[in-house]
């Protein structure tokens, strides 16, 4: 368990290398492996497994894309949809596909239950799975990963804030931060805040 405040890039991508291998391990030989990073947390995380998938010794077919969970928020009086939003992009049919939703925390489980009820707009999978880069427990919801990176020790009172960068790798970091008081947490936004 990382009580770290703060944990570097090469700390986070031997944990995407395990989450990759895991991964690879349970499905040798599966055809249609669908990555669905949760918007936008979990994109950039999908992306690079689905990467590693097809780079590794196994070669799987693995195809990434994005699912938005904005119209299925159970809070979505607190958190309106944005104007500029990241839309639902699946490169194939989920039908009878095997689906792993792909996010940056775990913490609630709400954002997953909301990731689940997008997805089965979309089509009935042959299985769904979760991958997360880090639990950091406190769920509210009987939601699992299947896969996962990092568990960290954070209170109710604590924020974990991800930055996985597109375009640098070494610029990757995960940090703990106390959480501003609910009345400030409306008016200031951490573009990375995650629950």
């Amino acid at each position: 368990m990382v009580t770290a405040k703060q944990l570097d890039a090469q700390s986070i991508h031997e944990a995407i290398a395990r989450l990759a291998v895991a991964i690879a391990a349970r499905h040798p030989t599966a055809t249609r492996l669908l990555l669905l990073g949760i918007a936008d947390g979990g994109m950039v995380l999908a992306q690079r497994l689905a990467a590693m998938l097809r780079s590794g010794a196994s070669s799987q077919r693995a195809s990434s894309g994005a699912i938005d969970i904005s119209f299925h928020r159970d809070d979505i009086d607190d958190h309106p949809i944005p104007k500029e939003f990241v839309p639902t992009f699946i490169p194939q049919d989920v039908s009878n596909a095997t689906v792993i939703l792909v996010d940056d925390v775990l913490h609630s489980g709400r954002t997953v239950k909301a990731a689940l009820d997008e997805l089965f707009d979309h089509g009935r999978p042959a299985r769904v799975e979760l991958a997360v880069l880090i639990d950091r427990g406190g769920r509210r919801l009987p939601i699992a990963a299947d896969y996962c990176g990092l568990t960290i020790a954070a209170t109710e009172n604590q924020r974990v804030f991800v930055q996985l960068d597109p375009n640098d790798p070494g610029r990757d970091f995960v940090r703990i931060d106390h959480a501003a008081p609910a009345a400030d947490r409306k008016s200031k936004k951490p573009k990375t805040e995650i629950s």
